[in-house]
């Protein structure tokens, strides 16, 4: 039975703060939620979510459809709802990117896409460069034309080019684009960004479409809005305009970081007044301490003079320095004794290596080459998270719905006991299947198979050690157990066959990759997820991830040159990975690499943070 709204209660947490509790309430009208660095904005969003379904506001079938920017938030954000409602009520809530949102339209719906721009059911996603624009531009004696501002106006101009741009130059040559990509040799070859247009135009051209949408999504949560694009908001406009459904919109200004891809510059003034939204801000930091809060503040007002102070609500876990400049004469020297402080941290236990994350501007590659080997003299792992495994990166191969689905099942076999993975087996396999809360002989089957099927894993990973030829077949074993259809069915991204494969191919790769040196199956597992090695990364894949420990590398004015309080966006990923610490952050900058940043420290030094002789970061006896 539905809780009456007046009696409903947080779940798993023990309350709101009173501006949370004003935006959850908040259901006859959408809201506009300013949410700062470690506000808890996936926590409100899945307290709204819990608030809606165990009331009955959002009553089945009616779903709620929650649009994130990063692939992880969504994947976070639906995890935590999982955590906070009951599997029946959870699978009514859906949780994808602004990408895998058009995609399933599309790739749903394609056939009522008009003729002229239609793509074949057979396109690949492409992700073209600067080169192939220019190169295109060139094939049609365009040079002329600047490569960046041909792919806004990819990305902003609405279908049909014949009835919305009124330059016949710059008509022909948008078509030409569109004509060349969808006669690619190989197969057409579509952007998201094209993707956006084809089903904006869809939405318009089919009134069915839209109306079913528009009954099936009741509620939508648009996470991270700081960063939506013209083209993005157009879509939502297209497809919610002028109907009864109720956004709750969250983000942050100040973490706006993707203005160079065509985010909106007033985001949430042109959606509270397109949307008739109510504005509410929330103010206390759930994750940092004092003293981090205190310089995120500083930093913050470089940002934007006016930003409200934050009440700090983390606690401070650790002894000594919270925030440092670490200086280095050499790069040897930076690496060496890098990796000498975490070898101590850890053997002091104060923290386990994949709590400590290392942050680069870009080319985590080259910085993996420098590293790896100072850390691998002292045991220790360098994780790098961008590195690709097939045609995909670590990090995104470990949020994607299959590994969620395939580690729990392969866990099963690799240990007697693990009521967490067996837990998450059976949740994710309900889904797969279909199978209700109220259909007790169907979770009985499915209960009894995901028991049969643990017992034959086990004896297989205790007769066979870890071997790649093994592992090749324990995971086609787990692929066939969830079954691949089911799989296709349940995640619409994986309904064209090269998406599936590009995700399937990864893990194999992986899971092959981490089989070497492991001594039990236990091991590979905990190797694939990455436990007890440090994770390198770059700022902007940070967001949304926390870490008690991080330390940013190569802070130097050669290395970061766009960082500078010019050039807000740059300014903004800088501010956004330095939010991401929970207890520490330090700043590693050698001479030998490039000059200091000094306005960043003159910034920093008077907020507290102090400045360190790299030498003596770790104790002389150690």
């Amino acid at each position: 039975m539905p809780v009456a709204p007046e009696d409903w209660r947080p779940q798993g947490v023990d309350d709101l703060e009173p501006r949370a509790w004003d935006a959850l309430r908040e259901t006859a009208q959408s809201v506009c939620v300013t949410a700062g660095a470690g506000a808890g904005k996936t926590e409100f969003l899945a307290q709204k979510a819990a608030y809606l379904l165990q009331t009955g506001l959002c009553a089945a079938p009616k779903r709620i459809l929650a649009i994130s920017f990063k692939r992880d938030a969504a994947q976070n954000l639906a995890a935590r709802v999982r955590q906070r409602c009951p599997a029946d009520q959870a699978r009514r809530f859906q949780s994808m990117t602004f990408d895998a949102f058009t995609k399933h339209m599309l790739d749903h719906f394609r056939l009522a896409i008009p003729d002229a721009y239609r793509p074949p059911a057979d396109y690949s996603i492409a992700f073209p460069s600067r080169q192939d624009v220019e190169l295109f531009l060139r094939r049609h004696g365009r040079p002329d034309v600047s490569a960046d501002r041909f792919e806004r106006a990819v990305a902003r101009t609405p279908l049909p080019l014949e009835e919305t741009v009124e330059n016949p130059r710059a008509r022909e040559l948008l078509r030409a684009y569109w004509d060349d990509q969808y006669a690619m040799p190989d197969g057409a070859l579509v952007s998201f960004a094209m993707i956006n247009r084809v089903v904006e135009y869809m939405l318009r051209a089919n009134p069915r479409i839209k109306r079913a949408l528009r009954l099936t999504y009741p509620f939508v949560f648009l996470d991270e809005f700081q960063d939506t694009t013209y083209a993005q908001y157009s879509l939502v406009d297209a497809a919610f305009s002028e109907s009864d459904a109720v956004f709750t919109a969250v983000g942050d200004d100040k973490q706006k970081i993707m203005g160079w891809a065509g985010a909106m510059d007033n985001a949430f003034d042109e959606f509270t007044a397109d949307f008739n939204a109510v504005r509410h801000a929330l103010l206390r930091n759930w994750r940092s301490h004092g003293t981090l809060v205190a310089i995120q503040h500083v930093i913050a007002r470089q940002i934007d003079p006016d930003v409200e102070e934050v009440e700090a609500r983390g606690e401070l876990a650790v002894e000594g320095d919270t925030a440092a400049i670490w200086r280095f004469d050499s790069r040897e020297q930076e690496a060496e004794q890098i990796a000498r402080w975490i070898r101590s941290e850890v053997d002091d236990g104060r923290i386990a290596p994949h709590d400590i994350a290392i942050l680069v501007r870009m080319r985590a590659n080259n910085v993996e080459d420098e590293l790896a080997p100072a850390l691998r003299a002292y045991d220790l792992t360098l994780r790098n998270l961008a590195r690709n495994v097939g045609e995909i990166a670590i990090q995104d191969l470990l949020a994607e719905p299959l590994t969620e689905v395939l580690l729990p099942l392969l866990r099963l076999g690799a240990s007697v006991r693990d009521p967490d993975a067996w837990n998450a087996t059976q949740e994710r396999l309900q889904t797969l299947a279909g199978t209700g809360p109220e259909d007790e002989a169907g979770q009985e089957r499915l209960q009894r198979e995901i028991g049969e099927f643990s017992r034959n894993f086990q004896q297989t990973m205790r007769d066979e050690p870890p071997d790649p030829a093994v592992a090749d077949r324990l995971f086609a074993q787990a692929l066939d157990f969830a079954g691949v259809e089911r799989l296709r069915q349940a995640y619409p991204e994986y309904r064209r066959d090269a998406d599936f494969q590009r995700v399937r191919n990864g893990f194999q790769v992986l899971f092959r990759e981490c089989v070497e040196n492991a001594a039990d199956w236990s091991g590979v597992l905990d190797h694939f997820e990455g436990k007890d090695q440090v994770p390198l990364m770059t700022i902007h894949k940070s967001k949304g991830l926390e870490f008690h420990t991080m330390i940013f590398f190569g802070l130097d004015a050669k290395t970061w040159w766009s960082l500078s309080p010019e050039r807000g966006e740059e300014l903004n990923s800088f501010f956004v990975a330095f939010t991401r610490a929970r207890q520490r952050a330090f700043f590693a900058y050698c001479s030998e690499r490039g000059n200091a940043i000094d306005w960043l420290e003159q910034l920093l030094l008077p907020a507290g943070v102090e400045q360190i002789d790299g030498a003596n970061i770790v104790a002389a006896d150690r």
